[in-house]
């Protein structure tokens, strides 16, 4: 198998930690984000959608980071996309929700806009209400994260990982970036800092947290 991704890379970042926690043979083809190269050939002909991540499996090919999680957690036979009925749905149900919902709004209409001068929108006034609207919706979805969804359970579906943790804790993280902090929503903290102590964070979180240092001097609207 052969994941197309980058480090820097939200949506990357979830499935290469499900794959380096599960030991799975696959090798690592980066995609220069940076240098415009999934906008090009030969990417843009294996993902027309000019995004990363990509995973090819012989002739079979995916294109979106939840349908590559389930395609490998079925494929290695992986309790964290649990084959019960009920609880596999409470699994699609987050990954639907925080794709959905949550990222929409905490990663393009507060995160993005501020971290990536792609996502900077015409006018100041039009930047800013987006901003505005963005962190405003956002502090709604993380009550409903903290309060309805992780609770007292020590992972968002329960008390066993699940691949909506590797998902949505890419998502979530990616808020370090813009210095965010989840003092305001203690479940959320906590979730987060089990997510950051499992073994293999640290390696595949580092490109990420290096760019998160390199903007310390910039001002941001933050949670």
């Amino acid at each position: 198998m052969k994941l197309y991704m980058h480090p820097a890379s939200t949506t990357s970042r979830a499935v290469v930690l499900f794959i380096a926690e599960n030991n799975i043979p696959c090798e690592m083809q980066v995609v220069d984000l940076f240098t415009g190269e999934h906008l090009k050939e030969p990417f843009a002909k294996i993902n027309p959608n000019k995004m990363v991540p990509v995973l090819e499996d012989g002739d079979f090919r995916l294109t979106e980071s939840s349908a590559i999680l389930k395609y490998l957690a079925d494929k290695i036979g992986s309790p964290a996309y649990p084959k019960d009925l009920k609880q596999r749905a409470r699994v699609n149900e987050v990954m639907d929700w925080l794709n959905a919902n949550f990222y929409r709004d905490y990663g393009y209409g507060l995160i993005y806009p501020q971290a990536f001068p792609g996502h900077q929108r015409r006018s100041e006034e039009a930047h800013a209400a987006t901003i505005e609207w963005g962190k405003e919706k956002t502090n709604a979805w993380l009550q409903l994260l903290n309060d309805h969804i992780i609770g007292s359970n020590k992972y968002l579906c329960g008390n066993e990982i699940t691949i909506a943790d590797h998902f949505g804790f890419a998502i979530v993280q990616v808020g370090e970036l813009i210095r965010c902090s989840f003092a305001r929503y203690p479940n959320v903290a906590r979730w987060l800092d089990t997510m950051h102590s499992r073994p293999a964070s640290a390696k595949v979180y580092e490109v990420i947290k290096g760019f998160a240092e390199q903007m310390k001097g910039k001002e941001f609207v933050a949670i």
